[in-house]
């Protein structure tokens, strides 16, 4: 199975989609891994920003309603739900100042804290509209490929 994942083109597009949809790491990793895997730039872009760009609308819509229903169920996450909150209001100060602009600058800065699962969070918790937040996330995502794919390909020539 692992090896299906890493010797087809297919199997190396599903694992750079899948890699660029987990939190934190996000296109920041999955572009690069899945250019390391071997796949044609075009395919390993597209694969990253696709994966890192699907659960955003899920999360502007829904998390609020997730963060609810923890709350009411499991008491005990309720600290780590408000400390997410919390975080996604620090986050989001950028977000206030700066509006849409400021939500594609959060998201295209590929560093740890930011990305597009941030994004969409400090969208939700900021209550923006997911039409105006997603086009700002997807820029943001754009900008954060760019980043990425010129410290891969600088990376790669420098060994």
């Amino acid at each position: 199975m692992i090896s299906w994942l890493t010797q087809t083109t297919l199997g190396k597009l599903f694992a750079t989609f899948f890699i660029s949809m987990v939190p934190v790491i996000e296109l920041r990793a999955g572009l690069p891994y899945g250019i390391a895997l071997g796949l044609d730039y075009p395919l390993a872009l597209a694969a990253a920003i696709v994966g890192n760009f699907l659960p955003v609308p899920f999360i502007i819509v829904f998390i609020g309603r997730v963060f609810s229903v923890i709350r009411a169920k499991l008491p005990k996450l309720d600290g780590f739900v408000t400390r997410l909150e919390r975080k996604a209001h620090l986050k989001g100060r950028l977000v206030q100042r700066y509006s849409t602009i400021g939500l594609c600058l959060l998201v295209a800065v590929p560093l740890p804290g930011t990305g597009a699962w941030t994004g969409a969070l400090v969208a939700a918790v900021l209550d923006i509209p997911p039409r105006r937040a997603a086009p700002a996330i997807l820029l943001g995502l754009f900008i954060a490929a760019a980043i990425m794919s010129a410290v891969t390909f600088g990376v790669i020539h420098l060994i």
